[in-house]
Protein backbone atom coordinates (compact mmCIF):
# COMPACT_ATOMS: atom_id res chain seq x y z
CA UNK A 1 0.00 0.00 0.00
CA UNK A 2 2.91 2.34 0.73
CA UNK A 3 4.15 1.89 -2.85
CA UNK A 4 0.75 2.81 -4.26
CA UNK A 5 0.72 5.89 -2.03
CA UNK A 6 4.12 6.98 -3.38
CA UNK A 7 2.82 6.67 -6.95
CA UNK A 8 -0.37 8.57 -6.05
CA UNK A 9 1.67 11.36 -4.48
CA UNK A 10 3.96 11.59 -7.51
CA UNK A 11 1.09 11.66 -10.02
CA UNK A 12 -0.81 14.25 -7.96
CA UNK A 13 2.04 16.66 -7.23
CA UNK A 14 3.46 16.44 -10.75
CA UNK A 15 0.17 17.65 -12.23
CA UNK A 16 -0.96 20.10 -9.56
CA UNK A 17 2.31 22.03 -9.69
CA UNK A 18 1.99 22.65 -13.43
CA UNK A 19 0.84 26.07 -14.64
CA UNK A 20 -1.59 24.31 -16.96
CA UNK A 21 -3.46 22.97 -13.90
CA UNK A 22 -3.99 26.47 -12.52
CA UNK A 23 -5.04 27.83 -15.91
CA UNK A 24 -7.44 24.95 -16.54
CA UNK A 25 -8.96 25.25 -13.07
CA UNK A 26 -9.64 28.96 -13.51
CA UNK A 27 -10.56 28.97 -17.20
CA UNK A 28 -12.91 25.96 -17.33
CA UNK A 29 -15.70 27.73 -15.35
CA UNK A 30 -15.30 30.69 -17.70
CA UNK A 31 -15.59 28.26 -20.60
CA UNK A 32 -18.93 26.97 -19.30
CA UNK A 33 -20.19 30.52 -18.74
CA UNK A 34 -19.15 31.41 -22.29
CA UNK A 35 -21.02 28.35 -23.59
CA UNK A 36 -24.22 29.76 -22.09
CA UNK A 37 -23.65 33.47 -22.76
CA UNK A 38 -22.20 33.42 -26.28
CA UNK A 39 -25.09 31.45 -27.89
CA UNK A 40 -27.54 33.82 -26.16
CA UNK A 41 -25.70 36.84 -27.55
CA UNK A 42 -25.53 35.28 -31.00
CA UNK A 43 -29.24 34.47 -30.95
CA UNK A 44 -30.11 37.97 -29.72
CA UNK A 45 -28.15 39.66 -32.50
CA UNK A 46 -30.43 39.80 -35.50
CA UNK A 47 -30.50 41.32 -38.97
CA UNK A 48 -30.12 45.03 -39.52
CA UNK A 49 -31.32 47.40 -42.18
CA UNK A 50 -34.02 49.80 -43.33
CA UNK A 51 -36.99 48.17 -45.06
CA UNK A 52 -39.33 50.18 -47.31
CA UNK A 53 -42.97 49.07 -47.14
CA UNK A 54 -45.43 49.71 -49.97
CA UNK A 55 -48.81 48.90 -48.41
CA UNK A 56 -51.57 48.88 -51.02
CA UNK A 57 -54.03 47.24 -48.59
CA UNK A 58 -53.95 50.08 -46.05
CA UNK A 59 -54.11 47.58 -43.20
CA UNK A 60 -50.50 47.71 -42.01
CA UNK A 61 -49.75 51.45 -41.75
CA UNK A 62 -48.10 52.08 -38.37
CA UNK A 63 -48.53 48.47 -37.26
CA UNK A 64 -45.23 46.98 -38.43
CA UNK A 65 -43.06 47.76 -35.42
CA UNK A 66 -39.28 48.03 -35.60
CA UNK A 67 -37.33 45.13 -34.13
CA UNK A 68 -33.70 45.46 -33.10
CA UNK A 69 -31.79 47.05 -35.95
CA UNK A 70 -34.53 46.40 -38.52
CA UNK A 71 -36.58 49.54 -39.23
CA UNK A 72 -39.75 49.70 -41.34
CA UNK A 73 -40.60 52.83 -43.35
CA UNK A 74 -43.96 53.13 -45.15
CA UNK A 75 -43.73 54.87 -48.52
CA UNK A 76 -46.25 55.86 -51.15
CA UNK A 77 -44.88 54.79 -54.52
CA UNK A 78 -45.55 52.73 -57.60
CA UNK A 79 -44.12 49.29 -56.91
CA UNK A 80 -42.88 48.69 -60.46
CA UNK A 81 -40.85 51.89 -60.39
CA UNK A 82 -39.78 51.88 -56.76
CA UNK A 83 -38.34 48.33 -56.77
CA UNK A 84 -35.67 49.57 -59.16
CA UNK A 85 -34.71 52.61 -57.08
CA UNK A 86 -35.17 51.66 -53.40
CA UNK A 87 -31.45 50.86 -53.00
CA UNK A 88 -30.40 54.34 -54.15
CA UNK A 89 -32.69 55.83 -51.49
CA UNK A 90 -30.89 54.01 -48.68
CA UNK A 91 -33.19 51.00 -48.18
CA UNK A 92 -31.86 47.45 -47.83
CA UNK A 93 -35.12 45.79 -48.84
CA UNK A 94 -38.63 46.43 -50.15
CA UNK A 95 -41.78 44.78 -48.77
CA UNK A 96 -44.77 44.85 -51.11
CA UNK A 97 -48.21 44.24 -49.55
CA UNK A 98 -50.92 44.14 -52.26
CA UNK A 99 -54.62 44.78 -51.76
CA UNK A 100 -56.13 41.88 -49.89
CA UNK A 101 -59.13 40.16 -48.42
CA UNK A 102 -58.03 39.19 -44.89
CA UNK A 103 -60.02 35.96 -45.14
CA UNK A 104 -57.88 34.93 -48.11
CA UNK A 105 -54.61 36.89 -47.95
CA UNK A 106 -52.50 36.92 -51.15
CA UNK A 107 -48.74 36.41 -51.41
CA UNK A 108 -46.59 39.18 -49.97
CA UNK A 109 -43.30 39.86 -51.76
CA UNK A 110 -39.97 41.04 -50.34
CA UNK A 111 -37.45 42.48 -52.80
CA UNK A 112 -33.74 42.58 -51.97
CA UNK A 113 -30.28 42.15 -53.42
CA UNK A 114 -29.15 38.79 -52.12
CA UNK A 115 -30.88 36.12 -50.06
CA UNK A 116 -33.10 37.12 -47.16
CA UNK A 117 -31.95 35.98 -43.70
CA UNK A 118 -34.07 33.23 -42.14
CA UNK A 119 -34.50 35.12 -38.85
CA UNK A 120 -35.69 38.27 -40.66
CA UNK A 121 -38.08 36.18 -42.79
CA UNK A 122 -39.52 34.48 -39.72
CA UNK A 123 -39.91 37.77 -37.83
CA UNK A 124 -41.55 39.52 -40.79
CA UNK A 125 -43.98 36.65 -41.39
CA UNK A 126 -44.95 36.60 -37.71
CA UNK A 127 -45.65 40.34 -37.68
CA UNK A 128 -47.81 40.16 -40.81
CA UNK A 129 -49.70 37.12 -39.50
CA UNK A 130 -50.45 38.88 -36.20
CA UNK A 131 -51.81 41.97 -37.95
CA UNK A 132 -54.06 39.88 -40.20
CA UNK A 133 -55.19 37.87 -37.17
CA UNK A 134 -56.07 41.08 -35.30
CA UNK A 135 -58.13 42.32 -38.28
CA UNK A 136 -60.00 39.02 -38.53
CA UNK A 137 -60.82 39.15 -34.79
CA UNK A 138 -62.02 42.73 -35.17
CA UNK A 139 -64.33 41.72 -38.03
CA UNK A 140 -65.62 38.83 -35.92
CA UNK A 141 -66.37 41.14 -32.98
CA UNK A 142 -63.78 39.58 -30.65
CA UNK A 143 -61.99 41.86 -28.18
CA UNK A 144 -58.34 40.79 -28.33
CA UNK A 145 -57.43 42.73 -25.17
CA UNK A 146 -59.55 40.31 -23.13
CA UNK A 147 -57.67 37.35 -24.58
CA UNK A 148 -54.30 38.94 -23.86
CA UNK A 149 -55.20 39.22 -20.17
CA UNK A 150 -55.35 35.43 -19.91
CA UNK A 151 -52.10 34.11 -18.42
CA UNK A 152 -51.68 30.85 -16.53
CA UNK A 153 -48.58 29.99 -14.51
CA UNK A 154 -48.19 26.44 -13.23
CA UNK A 155 -46.34 26.29 -9.90
CA UNK A 156 -44.43 23.08 -9.25
CA UNK A 157 -44.62 21.66 -5.71
CA UNK A 158 -42.50 18.59 -5.00
CA UNK A 159 -44.45 16.38 -2.56
CA UNK A 160 -41.53 13.99 -2.07
CA UNK A 161 -40.38 14.16 1.54
CA UNK A 162 -42.12 15.44 4.65
CA UNK A 163 -42.94 18.90 3.32
CA UNK A 164 -44.05 20.15 -0.04
CA UNK A 165 -41.34 22.25 -1.64
CA UNK A 166 -41.57 24.52 -4.65
CA UNK A 167 -39.44 23.54 -7.57
CA UNK A 168 -38.47 24.83 -10.98
CA UNK A 169 -38.42 22.73 -14.12
CA UNK A 170 -36.02 25.18 -15.80
CA UNK A 171 -33.70 25.09 -12.78
CA UNK A 172 -33.69 21.28 -12.71
CA UNK A 173 -33.05 21.22 -16.46
CA UNK A 174 -30.08 23.60 -16.15
CA UNK A 175 -28.49 21.79 -13.19
CA UNK A 176 -29.05 18.37 -14.76
CA UNK A 177 -27.65 19.42 -18.13
CA UNK A 178 -24.64 21.14 -16.55
CA UNK A 179 -23.84 18.23 -14.20
CA UNK A 180 -24.16 15.57 -16.90
CA UNK A 181 -22.11 17.53 -19.41
CA UNK A 182 -19.39 18.27 -16.83
CA UNK A 183 -19.03 14.57 -15.99
CA UNK A 184 -18.91 13.81 -19.73
CA UNK A 185 -15.99 16.23 -20.13
CA UNK A 186 -14.27 14.84 -17.00
CA UNK A 187 -14.50 11.24 -18.20
CA UNK A 188 -12.93 12.06 -21.54
CA UNK A 189 -10.30 14.55 -20.36
CA UNK A 190 -9.05 12.64 -17.33
CA UNK A 191 -9.43 9.26 -19.03
CA UNK A 192 -7.25 10.47 -21.90
CA UNK A 193 -4.83 11.90 -19.34
CA UNK A 194 -4.40 8.44 -17.79
CA UNK A 195 -3.91 6.86 -21.21
CA UNK A 196 -1.32 9.43 -22.32
CA UNK A 197 0.56 9.04 -19.02
CA UNK A 198 0.80 5.27 -19.48
CA UNK A 199 1.82 5.66 -23.14
CA UNK A 200 4.60 8.13 -22.30
CA UNK A 201 6.04 5.93 -19.56
CA UNK A 202 5.93 2.88 -21.79
CA UNK A 203 7.48 4.51 -24.89
CA UNK A 204 10.16 6.26 -22.81
CA UNK A 205 10.98 2.94 -21.11
CA UNK A 206 10.25 4.47 -17.71
CA UNK A 207 7.74 1.72 -16.99
CA UNK A 208 10.48 -0.92 -17.16
CA UNK A 209 12.36 0.74 -14.33
CA UNK A 210 9.24 1.31 -12.21
CA UNK A 211 7.96 -2.25 -12.70
CA UNK A 212 11.21 -3.56 -11.20
CA UNK A 213 10.13 -2.01 -7.88
CA UNK A 214 6.32 -2.25 -7.90
CA UNK A 215 3.72 -4.58 -9.32
CA UNK A 216 1.93 -3.55 -12.55
CA UNK A 217 -1.40 -3.39 -10.71
CA UNK A 218 0.07 -1.05 -8.09
CA UNK A 219 1.45 1.22 -10.82
CA UNK A 220 -1.88 1.32 -12.64
CA UNK A 221 -3.95 2.01 -9.50
CA UNK A 222 -1.51 4.64 -8.24
CA UNK A 223 -1.72 6.49 -11.54
CA UNK A 224 -5.54 6.26 -11.70
CA UNK A 225 -6.12 7.38 -8.09
CA UNK A 226 -3.50 10.15 -8.32
CA UNK A 227 -5.18 11.70 -11.36
CA UNK A 228 -8.60 11.28 -9.67
CA UNK A 229 -7.29 13.36 -6.76
CA UNK A 230 -6.30 16.06 -9.25
CA UNK A 231 -9.89 16.14 -10.53
CA UNK A 232 -11.30 16.30 -7.00
CA UNK A 233 -8.96 19.18 -6.17
CA UNK A 234 -10.24 21.11 -9.16
CA UNK A 235 -13.83 20.36 -8.18
CA UNK A 236 -13.28 21.58 -4.59
CA UNK A 237 -11.72 24.80 -5.91
CA UNK A 238 -14.76 25.32 -8.13
CA UNK A 239 -17.08 24.79 -5.15
CA UNK A 240 -15.18 27.42 -3.14
CA UNK A 241 -15.33 29.86 -6.06
CA UNK A 242 -19.06 29.30 -6.59
CA UNK A 243 -19.90 29.65 -2.88
CA UNK A 244 -17.76 32.76 -2.67
CA UNK A 245 -19.48 34.26 -5.72
CA UNK A 246 -22.89 33.40 -4.22
CA UNK A 247 -22.18 35.21 -0.94
CA UNK A 248 -20.62 38.19 -2.71
CA UNK A 249 -23.84 38.45 -4.73
CA UNK A 250 -25.93 38.24 -1.54
CA UNK A 251 -23.94 41.05 0.07
CA UNK A 252 -24.13 43.21 -3.06
CA UNK A 253 -27.92 43.01 -3.48
CA UNK A 254 -28.67 42.99 0.25
CA UNK A 255 -30.12 40.14 2.37
CA UNK A 256 -33.51 41.89 2.58
CA UNK A 257 -33.95 41.39 -1.17
CA UNK A 258 -33.71 37.62 -0.74
CA UNK A 259 -36.74 37.34 1.49
CA UNK A 260 -39.64 35.66 -0.30
CA UNK A 261 -42.07 38.10 1.32
CA UNK A 262 -39.91 41.20 0.94
CA UNK A 263 -41.57 42.47 -2.22
CA UNK A 264 -45.06 41.59 -1.05
CA UNK A 265 -44.66 43.31 2.34
CA UNK A 266 -42.89 46.38 0.97
CA UNK A 267 -44.56 47.87 -2.12
CA UNK A 268 -42.18 50.82 -2.01
CA UNK A 269 -39.23 48.42 -2.26
CA UNK A 270 -40.79 46.77 -5.28
CA UNK A 271 -41.43 50.15 -6.86
CA UNK A 272 -38.07 51.68 -6.16
CA UNK A 273 -35.74 48.69 -6.61
CA UNK A 274 -33.89 48.31 -9.82
CA UNK A 275 -35.39 45.65 -12.11
CA UNK A 276 -32.04 44.00 -12.74
CA UNK A 277 -31.32 43.81 -9.01
CA UNK A 278 -34.68 42.15 -8.42
CA UNK A 279 -33.98 39.62 -11.17
CA UNK A 280 -30.61 38.77 -9.62
CA UNK A 281 -32.27 38.41 -6.21
CA UNK A 282 -34.82 36.01 -7.67
CA UNK A 283 -32.03 33.97 -9.25
CA UNK A 284 -30.11 33.84 -5.94
CA UNK A 285 -33.26 32.74 -4.08
CA UNK A 286 -33.79 30.03 -6.67
CA UNK A 287 -30.20 28.80 -6.38
CA UNK A 288 -30.43 28.81 -2.59
CA UNK A 289 -33.53 26.58 -2.64
CA UNK A 290 -31.64 23.69 -4.30
CA UNK A 291 -30.56 20.75 -2.13
CA UNK A 292 -26.90 21.36 -2.95
CA UNK A 293 -25.34 19.00 -0.34
CA UNK A 294 -27.20 16.02 -1.82
CA UNK A 295 -26.46 17.04 -5.43
CA UNK A 296 -22.77 17.60 -4.65
CA UNK A 297 -22.58 14.20 -2.89
CA UNK A 298 -24.13 12.47 -5.91
CA UNK A 299 -21.88 14.41 -8.29
CA UNK A 300 -18.73 13.37 -6.41
CA UNK A 301 -19.91 9.74 -6.27
CA UNK A 302 -20.72 9.55 -9.99
CA UNK A 303 -17.58 11.47 -10.87
CA UNK A 304 -15.41 8.97 -8.96
CA UNK A 305 -17.44 5.95 -10.04
CA UNK A 306 -17.53 6.94 -13.70
CA UNK A 307 -13.88 7.95 -13.68
CA UNK A 308 -12.72 4.67 -12.09
CA UNK A 309 -14.97 2.74 -14.47
CA UNK A 310 -13.43 4.27 -17.60
CA UNK A 311 -9.93 5.27 -16.41
CA UNK A 312 -8.89 1.66 -15.88
CA UNK A 313 -9.89 0.88 -19.47
CA UNK A 314 -7.99 3.93 -20.77
CA UNK A 315 -4.93 2.76 -18.80
CA UNK A 316 -5.23 -0.67 -20.41
CA UNK A 317 -5.38 0.92 -23.86
CA UNK A 318 -2.31 3.01 -23.08
CA UNK A 319 -0.38 -0.14 -22.18
CA UNK A 320 -1.19 -1.67 -25.58
CA UNK A 321 0.22 1.20 -27.67
CA UNK A 322 3.75 0.73 -28.99
CA UNK A 323 5.85 2.96 -31.23
CA UNK A 324 2.90 4.27 -33.27
CA UNK A 325 0.67 6.55 -31.12
CA UNK A 326 -1.98 6.48 -33.86
CA UNK A 327 -2.87 2.97 -32.70
CA UNK A 328 -4.52 4.60 -29.68
CA UNK A 329 -7.25 6.12 -31.88
CA UNK A 330 -8.62 2.77 -33.00
CA UNK A 331 -8.18 1.20 -29.57
CA UNK A 332 -9.98 4.01 -27.68
CA UNK A 333 -13.03 4.03 -29.98
CA UNK A 334 -14.82 1.14 -28.16
CA UNK A 335 -14.31 3.06 -24.88
CA UNK A 336 -15.31 6.54 -26.04
CA UNK A 337 -18.37 5.30 -27.96
CA UNK A 338 -20.42 4.52 -24.79
CA UNK A 339 -19.48 7.95 -23.40
CA UNK A 340 -20.72 9.66 -26.57
CA UNK A 341 -23.94 7.59 -26.52
CA UNK A 342 -24.38 8.58 -22.86
CA UNK A 343 -24.30 12.30 -23.62
CA UNK A 344 -26.91 11.76 -26.36
CA UNK A 345 -29.17 9.94 -23.87
CA UNK A 346 -28.54 12.72 -21.33
CA UNK A 347 -29.83 15.35 -23.76
CA UNK A 348 -33.11 13.45 -23.86
CA UNK A 349 -33.13 12.70 -20.12
CA UNK A 350 -32.97 16.36 -19.04
CA UNK A 351 -36.17 17.01 -21.02
CA UNK A 352 -37.92 13.66 -20.28
CA UNK A 353 -36.45 12.37 -16.97
CA UNK A 354 -39.07 9.61 -16.62
CA UNK A 355 -38.72 8.12 -20.10
CA UNK A 356 -37.65 4.49 -20.39
CA UNK A 357 -34.41 5.49 -22.12
CA UNK A 358 -33.56 7.90 -19.30
CA UNK A 359 -34.35 5.35 -16.56
CA UNK A 360 -32.31 2.52 -18.05
CA UNK A 361 -29.54 4.89 -19.09
CA UNK A 362 -29.25 6.06 -15.47
CA UNK A 363 -28.95 2.47 -14.18
CA UNK A 364 -26.54 0.84 -16.67
CA UNK A 365 -22.94 1.54 -15.48
CA UNK A 366 -21.69 2.53 -18.96
CA UNK A 367 -24.01 5.57 -19.00
CA UNK A 368 -25.23 6.07 -15.41
CA UNK A 369 -22.59 8.65 -14.34
CA UNK A 370 -23.81 11.08 -17.01
CA UNK A 371 -27.52 10.22 -17.29
CA UNK A 372 -28.30 9.84 -13.57
CA UNK A 373 -26.84 13.29 -12.82
CA UNK A 374 -29.25 14.69 -15.42
CA UNK A 375 -32.23 13.15 -13.56
CA UNK A 376 -31.29 13.76 -9.90
CA UNK A 377 -32.07 17.55 -9.91
CA UNK A 378 -35.70 16.72 -10.77
CA UNK A 379 -36.15 15.15 -7.33
CA UNK A 380 -35.08 12.21 -5.15
CA UNK A 381 -37.39 10.54 -4.27
CA UNK A 382 -40.06 11.38 -6.80
CA UNK A 383 -38.67 11.51 -10.30
CA UNK A 384 -35.80 9.23 -9.22
CA UNK A 385 -37.02 6.61 -6.68
CA UNK A 386 -34.57 5.46 -4.04
CA UNK A 387 -34.43 1.96 -5.51
CA UNK A 388 -33.28 3.32 -8.90
CA UNK A 389 -30.60 5.50 -7.29
CA UNK A 390 -29.42 2.64 -5.05
CA UNK A 391 -29.37 0.11 -7.90
CA UNK A 392 -27.48 2.57 -10.10
CA UNK A 393 -24.83 3.13 -7.42
CA UNK A 394 -24.40 -0.58 -6.66
CA UNK A 395 -24.08 -1.49 -10.34
CA UNK A 396 -21.57 1.33 -10.88
CA UNK A 397 -19.42 0.08 -8.00
CA UNK A 398 -19.60 -3.47 -9.37
CA UNK A 399 -18.86 -2.09 -12.83
CA UNK A 400 -15.65 -0.28 -11.94
CA UNK A 401 -14.47 -3.32 -9.94
CA UNK A 402 -15.05 -5.40 -13.06
CA UNK A 403 -13.34 -2.98 -15.44
CA UNK A 404 -10.40 -2.64 -13.04
CA UNK A 405 -9.99 -6.43 -13.00
CA UNK A 406 -10.14 -6.57 -16.82
CA UNK A 407 -7.74 -3.64 -17.18
CA UNK A 408 -5.27 -5.16 -14.70
CA UNK A 409 -5.13 -8.41 -16.70
CA UNK A 410 -4.36 -6.43 -19.87
CA UNK A 411 -2.04 -3.90 -18.23
CA UNK A 412 0.34 -6.36 -16.55
CA UNK A 413 1.19 -7.90 -19.94
CA UNK A 414 0.82 -4.92 -22.26
CA UNK A 415 3.00 -2.51 -20.26
CA UNK A 416 6.13 -4.58 -20.98
CA UNK A 417 5.25 -5.66 -24.52
CA UNK A 418 7.29 -3.84 -27.20
CA UNK A 419 7.75 -4.09 -30.96
CA UNK A 420 4.54 -6.00 -31.64
CA UNK A 421 1.12 -4.76 -32.69
CA UNK A 422 -1.44 -6.27 -30.34
CA UNK A 423 -4.69 -7.70 -31.72
CA UNK A 424 -7.99 -7.95 -29.88
CA UNK A 425 -7.82 -11.73 -30.18
CA UNK A 426 -4.53 -11.73 -28.30
CA UNK A 427 -5.96 -9.43 -25.63
CA UNK A 428 -8.81 -11.90 -25.17
CA UNK A 429 -6.25 -14.64 -24.45
CA UNK A 430 -4.68 -12.47 -21.73
CA UNK A 431 -8.06 -12.15 -20.02
CA UNK A 432 -8.71 -15.90 -19.79
CA UNK A 433 -5.15 -16.77 -18.92
CA UNK A 434 -4.44 -17.51 -15.28
CA UNK A 435 -2.20 -15.01 -13.52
Amino acid sequence: MSKIWIIIKREYLTRVKKKSFILTTLLLPLFFVAMMVVPALVMSSGDSGKVAVVDESGLFEGKLSDEGDVHYKFVQADIDTFKNSYLSQGYTGLLHIPKMDVTRPPSIIYYSRGQMGISLKSSMEKKVENIIEDKRMELAGIDKSKLEDIRVDIDIVNLAGKEGRKGSALQAYAIGWGSGFLIYIILLVFGMMVMRGVMEEKMNRIAEVVISSVKPFQLMMGKIIGIACVGLTQFLIWIVLIVGLYWITVLMIGPEMLSNNAMANSPSMAANSDATKQAVAEMVRSVGSVNWPFIIFCFVFYFLGGYLFYAALFAAVGSLVNEDPNDAQSLTFPITLPVIISIIIMMSAVAKPNSAVAVWGSIIPFSSPIVMMARIPYGVPGTVPYWQLGLSMVLLIAGFIGTTWVAAKIYRTGILLYGKKVTLKEVGKWLVRKS
